[in-house]
């Protein structure tokens, strides 16, 4: 599946731009996604989920009536799909978004794609409530053939962090940590990817919809709970996906692959903490090279917070405890190479004008150092967490022209450079 910037001359979008989100809008919403990662991890870690939920105020109004389930494929592994992903922001989101193909026949949209969510859901008519702006018509189950409403008493409600019941039709509802949420119908329907084809897949039919999704039709979830499209497509893609972030919004494109395939030789394998809690693409982030030194920061410093890799988060966080030895050190190269420092901007305290550099600028080594000796070559910036309990999160900004492997049934991340 190629992934594409929003904004790049190969998006879908080409011509058809939003208004691009500004440096201040992306960060203040990254620091509200982070803050609703920290929650989350807390309530999946430490207390009981919320389960079945009131009804919306709102009625909603069921797409099409439940219909007999065909059969899943029960195929042998395919080989990847692979789409095309590009930067959202022509989209107006920070996000990265892919083109999937829903019902039968099969309608196109775009969508963000996260690792760090598990529900898929798109915009469905009737929008009962409100529907925000979106670049492609919203999905309407009533034209298609495959479209089916999942019951109350089916155990696929059970498997959404938050459910209800309306009518005897499963209900979910996603709220996220930026105030943007997503309520509707628990469906399913047939997915395209690509030339490839996923059978009765479960998703969210949102007919009440609003927040920062830019004009994207919805949100593809990627995470490791049984909601995801990782999860639900096991038995063909065997719990494998890899994608790789483009460098900048325009000029180039990136990918996202599902299915397996032999790593690529200069992969660098971390294993998965998949003991750690769900969702999440939880690693073991043991240290941090400035200059090729590793800093001394105690690796208890990483392992009492934890770490998780997350498409949608822009910015790296880290404990205090290992931000301000990081901050300090590059510092100390900036100075020695004689760059001026420059205020702070947001959540960035470590700035400087490079003002008047020509071409490629030299700039102090950084790398991320994970458990099993796999590096990450990692660019600027980074920003600390309130305290050193928050887990530590690995932006997208630092994963950008690697191929960022994913990997459940090895339960292995990996980093493959220049990948985009």
């Amino acid at each position: 599946m190629p992934v594409v910037h929003q904004h790049g001359p190969c998006s879908p979008l080409a011509g058809k731009r939003e208004k691009a989100p500004s440096h201040a809008e992306i960060l203040a919403a990254d620091q509200r996604r982070v803050e609703y990662i920290h929650r989350r991890v807390s309530e999946t870690t430490g207390r009981v989920r919320p389960k079945r939920a009131a009804a919306p105020a709102v009625h909603l109004q069921p797409g099409a009536p439940s219909t007999a389930a065909t059969p899943a494929s029960a195929s042998p592994y395919a080989k990847s799909a692979n789409l095309p992903a590009s930067s959202g922001r022509a989209l107006g989101t920070g996000n990265y978004v892919v083109t999937i193909g829903l019902g039968t026949p099969s309608a196109r949209f775009t969508v963000v794609f996260d690792t760090g969510s598990d529900t898929t859901w798109v915009q469905c008519q009737p929008c009962v409530a409100y529907c925000y702006r979106q670049k492609e018509p919203l999905f309407s189950p009533a034209k298609s053939s495959t479209y089916a409403n999942i019951s109350c008493s089916s155990s696929y409600c059970d498997d959404l962090y938050v459910s209800g019941c309306d009518g005897g039709h499963c209900l979910y509802a996603v709220q996220y940590g930026d105030g943007s949420q997503t309520v509707g119908f628990y469906a399913q329907d047939t997915l395209k990817l690509s030339y490839d084809v996923v059978k009765e897949f479960r998703f969210g039919c949102g007919e009440k919809n609003r927040g920062l999704f830019g004009r994207s039709a919805g949100l593809m979830g990627l995470g490791r709970g049984k909601t995801s499209l990782t999860v639900q497509a096991y038995d063909k893609y065997g719990g494998v996906f890899a994608y790789c972030l483009p460098a900048t919004p325009s000029g180039t494109t990136g990918f996202l692959d599902l299915g397996p395939g032999a790593p690529a030789a200069n992969a660098r394998l971390t294993p998965m903490l998949t003991d750690n809690g769900p969702t999440f693409y939880y690693v073991g982030l043991t240290g941090i090279k400035v200059g090729g030194h590793l800093l001394p920061i105690p690796e208890a410093v990483f392992s009492a917070a934890g770490a998780l890799v997350d498409s949608g988060t822009v910015i790296t966080r880290l404990p205090p405890s290992a931000y301000e030895p990081l901050r300090s050190a590059f510092a100390r190269g900036m100075d020695a190479l004689g760059y001026r420092k420059a205020p702070a901007f947001s959540i960035l305290d470590t700035c400087y004008d490079l003002t008047g550099y020509q071409g490629s600028v030299a700039l102090p080594a950084v790398s991320l150092v994970f458990k099993g000796g796999a590096c990450l070559d990692a660019c600027l910036a980074f920003a600390a967490n309130d305290d050193d309990a928050g887990v530590a999160i690995i932006g997208n900004t630092q994963q950008k022209t690697y191929g960022v492997l994913h990997d459940l049934g090895r339960k292995v991340v990996g980093f493959v450079p220049g990948a985009c």
